[in-house]
């Protein structure tokens, strides 16, 4: 009976402890603890389906320690001897965004990579590619113009930190079957407004595109000719052989695209190749705190411009996930010989 009631109060205790949303008691006792051993590289990943095949890898060495907190398990361990912290963001940008934010709010984080599946907007790539985008937008902040207004007029709270026409706009009567016009007018895409760590508080600069970290993406560029999975199993293969690929620029959005003239035209307006939900959120947040990043995404699916019969990614996502983990796996080897590298000189 004791025992019993001393479970009770101890999960009483700390569930009482996260929802004040600050560190107290063994939580704080653990990350402190934790940040001894620090700093760590940091990986934000969607969802399990893209975290299973990292756990299950045999380059991850898990220390058995995990912290939960604010509805997140951080989960430590190494990664060819690199101390490594995953944390599973959820869908889309927010919770991508809240989960990065933790992570680096928590703990002693030198870098954050971030991997998963992603839609191909670009029609030279192919399934199964793993793409490294130079540079991240979130394409889904909008000025919906009203109908009977047009590129030639000015926008409501157009001006300095307001809304802008530079970047571009989206004309749904270009989309018309019968070639009318559309109620739907125009959306005009904007800048993010970010807050640097090392800016003004409170004073807003805009970012629509978030370059990727120089060094990462210079060190990512040696991977470009590994051999990557391109069978699920004896009879079902892809077509052409994947490969790792840098790419201009990728974008998210709380969408899931699966419609072709919406592909194409992100394609050909912005040159973007891999579309999917969450890089932007950890880029953004990343950005802001002037931490290095870099994403690697597996194109898993066409983004609608592949058969009208059946999507691509019910077939080779789980292949396009098992593709992402091996070229972030071989990313973080590289990324440990350099730093080791840069230890020996030291001496």
């Amino acid at each position: 009976m004791f025992t019993k009631i001393f479970i009770f109060v101890l999960i009483f205790i700390l569930s009482q402890e996260q929802s004040h949303g600050a560190l107290h008691g063994s939580t704080k006792k653990m990350v402190d603890q934790a940040n001894k051993n620090g700093p760590y590289l940091g990986l934000v990943i969607p969802n399990m389906f893209e975290m299973n095949p990292l756990l299950d890898n045999p380059h991850y060495k898990s220390s058995k320690l995990v912290i939960d907190y604010a509805g997140r398990r951080f989960r430590f361990g190494k990664i060819y001897k690199k101390p490594v912290i995953l944390v599973m963001s959820g869908m889309g940008l927010v919770n991508a965004a809240i989960a990065t934010q933790l992570l680096l709010t928590l703990f002693e984080i030198e870098g954050v990579v971030h991997y998963g599946i992603a839609g191909n907007a670009n029609p030279n790539l192919h399934i199964g590619d793993v793409t490294i985008a130079e540079n991240w937008s979130h394409s889904a902040l909008w000025n919906w113009q009203r109908y009977g207004d047009g590129p030639e007029n000015a926008l409501p709270f157009e001006g300095e930190d307001g809304f802008t026409r530079e970047i571009g706009y989206l004309k749904f009567g270009s989309y018309s079957t019968n070639g009318e016009d559309n109620l739907l007018n125009n959306v005009w895409y904007q800048a993010e407004e970010v807050y640097p760590v090392d800016g003004t508080p409170e004073k807003t600069q805009q970012a629509f595109w978030i370059p990727v970290d120089s060094d990462y993406l210079s060190l990512s560029k040696t991977l470009e000719k590994m051999k990557l999975e391109d069978c699920i199993n004896t009879t079902t293969c892809l077509s052409t052989p994947p490969k790792v690929t840098t790419v201009q620029r990728g974008t998210s959005a709380n969408i899931y695209l699966d419609n072709a003239a919406y592909r194409n035209f992100l394609y050909t307006k912005f040159n973007i190749s891999p579309v999917e939900m969450e890089s932007a959120g950890v880029a953004l947040i990343c950005y802001q705190q002037r931490v290095p990043f870099i994403t690697f995404r597996a194109l898993s699916d066409l983004a609608g411009g592949g058969s009208a019969t059946s999507n691509e990614a019910d077939t080779f996502s789980g292949l396009s996930a098992n593709n992402s983990v091996i070229v972030t796996v071989e990313f973080i080897k590289l990324l440990t010989g350099r730093y080791n590298r840069k230890l020996l000189k030291t001496f």
